[in-house]
């Protein structure tokens, strides 16, 4: 899903003070620190608060320290699986009769385990050659089909006890807005604004689908989320051929597979596989609560050790991500047709978030987009080989990427612009960003540290990310450090990652009776 990260600053604000910028004390400007005030609770569980006096509401929510990387082959997808499953509700939420509702979910899992055992039989098959696709339902076995009908009968009377999106509902008449969630390679995370006189309903309802989530309706919402995939993947122009990059760019590391998970590993997921995770990874050792907003810390932190700190601590701790990337020692390559028009995507192997080299790559990615940086001046504006192109550094938690790519213009090739690329690429390794480039590129930074300033949900989406990431702290120590940033530090960068054996280059060409796409430039 889609990472918001800055939201509600006008325009002209930031404008103002991108050009105000030469002209202030920088200084005075960075030593606007978010006041984070940081708390353990009994269970171990993190909270960080940021008190607003001047807001009504509060933003809250909690980030789980797990996405895609924590998951092993088999299994993929279920880190965003369960961003689904936390609505569902708990044994007083979401149902009419909780005591029928829970027999019905075990009668379900016995039947699932049958229906698993003749799947067993099918992959079987399949490995003979007896059949071609195990997702076909003309290949499932007679048993496979009358297991279905029974089971089918349990989901509908369970959904005449279903209160359907309940969890929303509640949240709604309360005055509520924007419960939402999100699921990324490091991380998930839920969140939600409420009117600051509903913080205990806050409180009371987020703890309770951590203490006793219910996860009805496991296997139809398994299905939504296959659906999922197929229309954000394999029914657009280029999902399915990214995915296919990545796997090939991350060759050891878990990011190699998507978040959304490998379609034969989705209807694979079993219920039992499911609570094994929950226990791990939704331990309140391993989540952090953040609220940010209207309230007193010293009056909310009792508050929410009383609702929070009644969650069980996790038996076992969250196991680190292990498995590192190996050095890539070739350039790879990928060309395909698509129904898009003429583009090159090219990736670097580079660092995770918090890397000292992270800040400087930042940068770099700057000075090369947007439609005052190189690659736009250079490729659209000077040579015409691209109607777009941009730039730009990925920290993810375990590892990074840094990403540049362009559009070929009619009559020009994304060799051509790969080319392109290259060139200005050469230039940031031989020569010094002027320093008038790079203050500028300094201003858009601090102007983005001011943005973080601008709302509670904004505020509370740059702690969570950090967060996530692996240090909270970031959200009012990045600053400086994106400051600190000096021309040699571009050249080093621009040197020790941009190398032919570190990239994989995807070269996009128009599949033949495709028509042109439109392109804004």
């Amino acid at each position: 899903m889609s990472k918001p990260i800055h939201s509600g600053c006008k325009r002209s604000n930031a404008w103002l003070l991108a050009a105000l910028l030469p002209s202030l004390a920088l200084s005075s400007l960075l030593a606007q620190q978010v006041p984070v005030v940081e708390k353990t609770l009994s269970n171990g569980m993190r909270v960080l608060l940021v008190e607003r006096e001047d807001e009504t509401t509060v933003s809250g929510g909690w980030v789980a320290h797990v996405g895609s990387s924590n998951e092993r082959p088999g299994i993929t997808g279920i880190a965003h699986l369960f961003e689904h499953m936390m609505f569902k509700g708990t044994p007083t939420i979401g149902t009419k009769d909780a005591k029928r509702d829970l027999e019905i979910i075990a009668e379900q899992e016995h039947v699932r385990e049958q229906m698993r055992q003749e799947d067993r039989k099918l992959r079987e098959r399949l490995r003979r050659g007896e059949v071609d696709d195990l997702l076909k339902p003309e290949n499932k076995s007679e048993r496979y089909r009358e297991l279905e009908k029974g089971f089918q009968k349990l989901i509908e009377e369970q959904r005449q006890l279903l209160v359907k999106n309940e969890f929303d509902k509640i949240y709604r008449s309360a005055g509520a807005s924007g419960m939402n969630a999100f699921t990324s390679e490091d991380m998930t995370v839920y969140f939600v604004t409420v009117p600051a006189n509903k913080i205990e309903l806050f409180l009371w309802m987020e703890s309770e689908r951590l203490l006793r989530p219910v996860f009805r309706e496991f296997y139809a919402e398994r299905d939504v989320v296959f659906e999922e995939r197929r229309m954000r993947t394999e029914s657009t122009p280029l999902g399915k051929f990214e995915e296919c990059v990545n796997a090939m760019f991350w060759e050891s590391h878990p990011y190699t597979w998507p978040v959304l998970g490998w379609p034969s590993d989705i209807p694979a997921i079993s219920k039992s596989q499911a609570d094994a995770f929950y226990a791990t990874y939704y331990a309140p050792q391993n989540l952090t609560l953040v609220l940010v907003g209207r309230f007193q810390p010293a009056e909310m932190l009792p508050q929410i050790e009383k609702y929070f700190g009644r969650i069980p601590r996790g038996a076992t701790e969250a196991p680190d991500v292990v498995t590192l990337e190996m050095k890539q020692v070739g350039e790879k390559r990928f060309n395909a047709e698509a129904e898009t028009n003429p583009q090159v995507d090219i990736n670097w192997h580079t660092v995770g978030f918090g890397h000292r080299d992270s800040y400087p790559l930042m940068v770099l990615g700057q000075v090369l987009s947007t439609r005052t940086g190189r690659l736009y001046k250079g490729l659209v504006l000077g040579s015409k080989v691209a109607t777009q192109a941009s730039a730009g550094q990925n920290p993810m938690k375990w590892a990074g990427a840094f990403n540049a790519g362009g559009e070929a213009r009619e009559g020009h090739t994304p060799q051509e612009v790969e080319a392109g690329i290259y060139a200005e690429l050469d230039k940031l390794k031989n020569e010094d960003v002027p320093s008038e480039e790079l203050q500028k590129v300094k201003n858009n930074f601090a102007a983005g540290e001011y943005r973080k300033l601008t709302s509670n949900m904004a505020i509370f989406m740059h702690l969570a990310l950090n967060d996530g990431y692996g240090d909270w702290h970031e959200i009012n120590d990045a600053g400086a450090k994106y400051q600190a940033v000096n021309a040699a530090d571009l050249r080093r960068v621009a040197n020790t990652y941009f190398k032919p054996e570190n990239r994989t280059v995807a070269i996009y060409t128009r599949k033949p009776g495709t028509a042109k796409k439109e392109t804004l430039e």
